[in-house]
C-alpha cells in the first residue's frame, strides 16, 4: 500500500515562498501521477498541480507561473515550491498518488499539511 508522508507547510507572509514534500513509500515511478490538491475552509478540495510518470505537468490557473511541481526520483519525493504567495492560496495542501491496481485506477491521499499565508 502507498503512504505518502507530507512536510513543509507553515505559516508565511503574503509574496514569500514555501516548498512543500511528499514521500512515498514507493518507487514513484511505479505510480501513473502524483499530484498535489488543496482545501481552503468551506471549500472543496482542488487539483493545484500533478506530474505524471511520463513528466507532463499540469496547473490550476490560479498558480500558474508561481507554483512549480518537480520530483526527485531517488529520494521517491515529490516537491511543490510555491512562490509569490498569497492569502488566497491558504488551505491545506494534500500530496496524492494515482496508481493502478485490481484493474482500475486508485488514488491515494497523504494526511495534509497546513499553508497559511498571512497579508
Amino acid at each position: 500500500q502507498v503512504q505518502l508522508v507530507e512536510s513543509g507547510g507553515g505559516l508565511v507572509q503574503a509574496g514569500g515562498s514555501l516548498r512543500l514534500s511528499c514521500a512515498a513509500s514507493v518507487s514513484i515511478f511505479s505510480l501513473n501521477a502524483m499530484g498535489w490538491y488543496r482545501q481552503g475552509a468551506g471549500k472543496q478540495r482542488e487539483l493545484v498541480a500533478s506530474l505524471t510518470r511520463g513528466g507532463s505537468t499540469n496547473y490550476a490557473e490560479s498558480v500558474k507561473g508561481r507554483f512549480t511541481i518537480s520530483r526527485d526520483n531517488a529520494k521517491n519525493t515529490v516537491y511543490l515550491q510555491m512562490n509569490s504567495l498569497k492569502p488566497e492560496d491558504t488551505a491545506v495542501y494534500y500530496c496524492s498518488a494515482e496508481y493502478w491496481s485490481g484493474g482500475s485506477y486508485n488514488t491515494h491521499w497523504g494526511q495534509g499539511t497546513q499553508v497559511t499565508v498571512s497579508s
